[in-house]
């Protein structure tokens, strides 16, 4: 299993298991699009539960971004992985009008991400 989901508070929360290498990306981003489509979110949250993530699996976070922000959401990324934090960051600064929120904690982007969807 490549990943999971929940969606609770108008949050999709994606959690990518396993690095989806470069054969499966395109069916992993057709994935996370088929959910945001399909439960209209306010917030994603992409969690990255790999040690550390391969470009494979930044690719798909990049990818999912783009269409977050083409759709008006605003997506979150959680990683332990301070230098993947660095590259997800360098690499969104310059990609798309809505910034990337990028997080060490899975825990905090989902509670930011909910409390930023109440607030609304």
């Amino acid at each position: 299993m490549l990943i999971s989901h929940m969606f609770e508070r108008r949050v999709l929360v994606i959690t990518m298991h396993d690095d989806p290498g470069i054969d499966l990306r395109a069916a992993l981003l057709t994935e996370i699009s088929d959910l945001v489509h399909a439960y209209k979110p306010a917030s994603v949250v992409i969690v990255l539960d790999q040690p550390a993530p391969t470009q494979a699996a930044l690719s798909v976070v990049r990818r999912a971004h783009r269409l977050c922000s083409r759709l008006g959401l605003v997506m979150s990324v959680a990683t332990r992985s301070a230098p993947t934090r660095r590259l997800l960051a360098a690499s969104a600064e310059t990609e798309e009008d809505i910034r990337l929120v990028i997080h060490a904690s899975a825990d905090t982007a989902i509670a930011t991400a909910t409390a930023l969807t109440m607030a609304a």
